[in-house]
């Protein structure tokens, strides 16, 4: 008897045009940055509609985040970089993503020439969902009425998704901005359905954590990243491992007060990850920056803040994002 082999889905990626298994494809449109509750109620509208018609189903999305474009000079906190993001998109389901790169020509087309000239034109959708609060085109001057007035007018199903709420709260990028910039992960995760993380190589740092006992696996961030300085409970993927660990993430006080760096210590780990990809997801805050007295009471604070990151973590076992290969 021949043994069954799991061959997974590719997760079809283009930049400003349609890969071929897109053409026709039923999108969700936004730019789903962190790919929270909300955007995945609009993504599961469009894996609905899009089985209902016997189509694919893709992200529509931009690159770079239009407030971007429109104020360069303005630091803004991106809850997951491009990658992250199409990580993110391909663990939903969907199957593929389209990036149209957001610059002067996309600001300038207006919402009736994006409709007709690129969904119809360009990508031939056969359908569209999008966020109740969903603008598009010059001005901003495209609205979920004029889209859907459009999309029967021209031959394409576009169904809105209402407002989203998680106990009351909002569930938005900015909301899970202002959570994180709090350090309050666990709502932050509760709005995006999965633990917050953030990915980068793994860089050479001070080695002070090695002479203390404490090595760490060091990533530099965004400028932009607007989490709160401080220690928290972490859980790292390294491929497809999972580790548990400590990480501090802010100046360093007691030392050089210099740019934020976060310092990851992986409980019960050996291995050289220096030049290696991994991800950090923040699964509790424990505690913010301090300064101690001498270098042993950090050295017992850091014990202290280790055995609380172990309990926390115990009690989220499986806690860790979901995460497609692109």
């Amino acid at each position: 008897m021949s043994e069954k082999v799991s061959v997974l889905k590719p997760f079809l990626v283009g930049h400003d045009d349609a890969p071929a298994g897109l053409k026709g494809a039923v999108v969700a449109i936004g730019n789903f940055d962190g790919v929270h509750k909300g955007h995945r109620a609009v993504i599961a509208a469009a894996q609905q509609r899009a089985a209902s018609l016997g189509r694919p189903a893709a992200a529509l999305t931009f690159s770079p985040h239009p407030r971007q474009f429109f104020q360069p000079n303005v630091p803004l906190f991106r809850l997951s970089d491009g990658d992250a993001r199409l990580r993110l998109l391909a663990a939903t389901g969907l199957d593929g993503a389209i990036v149209m790169t957001f610059d002067a020509a996309l600001a300038s087309t207006t919402a009736e020439d994006f409709i007709g000239d690129i969904l119809v034109g360009r990508f031939g959708i056969g359908g569209a969902t999008i966020g109740f609060d969903f603008h598009f085109g010059k001005n901003r001057g495209g609205s979920p009425v004029l889209l859907k007035e459009r999309g029967e007018r021209l031959g394409f199903a576009v169904d809105i998704v209402p407002k989203l709420e998680d106990e009351g709260r909002p569930v938005s990028s900015g909301a899970i901005r202002a959570a994180l910039a709090q350090g309050k992960v666990i709502e932050a995760a509760e709005l995006l359905g999965a633990p917050w993380f953030v990915s980068g190589e793994v860089v050479h740092g001070a080695k002070r954590g090695r002479e203390l006992g404490f090595p760490t696996a060091n990533l530099r961030l965004d400028p932009a990243c607007g989490l709160k300085h401080g220690i928290y409970a972490v859980r790292v993927g390294i491929g497809v491992r999972r580790v548990d660990g400590v990480a501090s993430f802010g100046r360093r006080p007691m030392f050089d007060n210099g740019a934020p760096l976060l310092e990851t210590f992986l409980f019960d780990f050996d291995g050289d990850l220096y030049g290696r990809r991994i991800d950090v997801a923040f699964i509790a805050w424990l505690r913010g920056e301090e300064t101690f007295d001498d270098i042993e009471d950090l050295k017992l604070r850091m014990v202290a803040d280790s055995a609380r990151a172990r309990e926390a973590l115990a009690r989220m076992p499986d806690a860790f994002p979901k995460l497609g290969d692109i």
